[in-house]
């Protein structure tokens, strides 16, 4: 069966300007369970993981101030939301839910996290809205019970994934893999395993043929047996904070490759769902829901 991690606090509201992107957290497993792709049995609520997990990947003073709401303003500033206690245990609750869903993708061959994707968080610091990175904690913890030896992180949301390519940087037991836009945030970009940088207004065809070409190498030459998918839907033609040319049906294609092909290959995988800013609410919950039809589809 499907899990996905979801919690009430992933709908935490915040100041005006932040609500809008916040609503597909609860409009999204609503659309699931309405259109009967999943039922209340597919979804488990994560909890506060244990300290641990987190000081694998991140600094204990940079938690130390996260938790104690004591980071200088300059540092809060690049978070870009207001510190709160709710907030803070808003991402270490996500960060378990990425935790459950690897052991879960374990037993069934994939598991989702409604959240999640917070790729810009560093070992010592917060930036864009990530404050821990989920999918480096996943890894970590996965690695630290022998579950997993090699990982894959494959980032296909707009953005690049600058947090985690600080995280996993000379450490060859972790691939870091970003396609993002390359006149797109973040302006100075860090250095994955792999880059590939796409022009403005990359179309589904340009992407796709470059997608294709470049996964199916990447799983044989590094035999990962994990694999992390950030599968932001921010790379829709529409978004805000985009700049890229796909369309709706160009982003499923995109996640119905990579799931196909994780699932050929027998490596299981865990998804973060990442970003989406189009202006109209239902783009962004339609094409998040496609993911997880697809999984459905392909898997079970």
């Amino acid at each position: 069966m499907l899990k996905i991690a979801f919690h009430p606090i992933y709908k935490h509201p915040l100041p005006e300007r932040h609500r809008f992107p916040m609503l597909k957290y609860e409009l999204l497993p609503e659309q699931l369970r309405y259109e009967g792709t999943c039922t209340e049995a597919h979804f488990f609520e994560p909890n506060i993981p244990k300290e641990d997990h987190i000081l694998r990947v991140h600094d204990k003073a940079y938690y130390q101030d996260l938790k104690q709401l004591t980071l200088d303003r300059r540092a809060a500033r690049k978070i870009g939301f207001p510190l709160s206690d709710i907030l803070v245990t808003r991402e270490v609750i996500i960060a378990d839910g990425t935790i459950k869903a690897s052991e879960f993708a374990l037993s069934n061959g994939i598991a989702m996290n409604i959240a999640g994707g917070t790729h810009h968080a560093y070992t010592n610091r917060g930036e864009a809205f990530c404050l821990l990175n989920d999918q480096a904690i996943g890894a970590r913890y996965l690695q630290k019970q022998k579950l997993a030896e090699k990982i894959l992180i494959v980032d296909l949301d707009v953005h690049q994934g600058n947090g985690t390519a600080e995280i996993f940087q000379n450490d060859p037991t972790v691939f870091t893999f970003s396609m993002h836009g390359k006149g797109n945030y973040p302006f100075k970009k860090e250095i994955s395993d792999l880059d590939i940088a796409l022009e403005n207004n990359t179309n589904d065809e340009t992407y796709l043929n470059l997608l294709q070409n470049a996964l199916p190498k990447l799983i044989e030459q590094e035999q990962p047996d994990f694999i992390y998918y950030l599968c932001g839907v921010d790379v829709i033609e529409t978004d805000k904070l985009g700049k890229l040319g796909m369309t709706l049906e160009g982003c499923k294609s995109r996640d119905k490759f990579v799931l196909d092909t994780c699932k050929s290959y027998g490596i299981p995988v865990m998804c973060s769902m990442g970003g989406g800013y189009s202006p109209d609410i239902k783009t962004i919950v339609e094409a998040h829901a496609n993911t997880f039809r697809l999984a459905q589809e392909i898997f079970f």
